[in-house]
């Protein structure tokens, strides 16, 4: 548990701290163009454990992504850098609770789907979070007299972040991995345009739209390209386990 599952729990929590820490300083819609930058971040630390391999077919995407991403961020109306800091910690904490379950599943061969990982992960992350707020929220709270605990609004939230994981954890099961990273990018999409009208202070930019539809296009090379290499190595296991004539070729130990 804690070679495993610990160093998942605590990016868990690390992602929800620092992530939900930058609404309070950037917009909604900005946040959203900045996690745009994921898959750099996982990119990166993958080849750093090993896990991925260097290739400028890679690097030219991970360099569009990039462009993209600072593109939105220089049209930003208001930028400020304790959010935009904010929201990339929490980018590299997703970045390193995938690089940790990929390690989990498979060079250390657990297999759990994502309710189960749940079951493990959250109360790590729990008790990471409570130490945070002990020592960091609370404190601020309690000189914040307009503060209120509302706790209908922590339950609807609750409730809707358990709903998430079970509706990523069926899209895959009755999909693909794929369909459910191209709804990602129309869910994206759709927060950003959402938030612009739900939230009379956001602002946009036509560097802001421009920047963020190329990350999102090379979000989109990416995904294509990781699709391709999961197909040529099931095509590559699959010829090696069959013979010429179709039939099935034991493997030796």
């Amino acid at each position: 548990y804690v070679t495993s599952v610990f160093p998942i729990g605590v990016t868990f929590a690390m992602t929800l701290w620092l992530g939900n820490s930058a609404y309070m300083y950037i917009s909604v819609a900005f946040a959203r163009m900045l996690i745009a930058i994921m898959p750099v971040a996982v990119f990166l630390l993958g080849a750093v454990v090993g896990l991925e391999v260097l290739n400028c077919r890679m690097m030219m995407t991970m360099s569009i992504i990039s462009l993209g991403v600072v593109v939105a961020s220089y049209g930003e109306v208001e930028f400020q850098w304790v959010g935009v800091v904010y929201q990339l910690g929490g980018v590299v904490g997703e970045a390193l609770r995938l690089i940790f379950i990929e390690i989990l599943l498979k060079r250390k061969g657990i297999k759990l789907n994502p309710i189960s990982m749940l079951y493990y992960v959250s109360p790590c992350s729990a008790v990471c979070l409570l130490i945070a707020f002990l020592f960091w929220e609370k404190p601020k709270m309690a000189l914040n007299e307009k503060w209120r605990f509302d706790p209908v609004v922590l339950a609807l939230n609750a409730l809707c972040t358990f709903a998430l994981n079970v509706s990523v954890f069926l899209v895959i099961s009755y999909t693909s991995a794929l369909t459910f990273r191209v709804a990602g990018v129309v869910r994206d999409w759709l927060v950003v345009l959402v938030s612009v009208y739900l939230f009379v202070d956001t602002k946009l930019t036509l560097m802001n739209m421009v920047g963020y539809g190329v990350a999102v296009a090379g979000v989109v090379a990416y995904h294509k390209i990781k699709l391709k290499e999961v197909v040529e190595k099931a095509m590559e296991l699959q010829q090696g386990v069959r013979n010429p004539s179709g039939y099935n070729v034991p493997i030796s130990a």
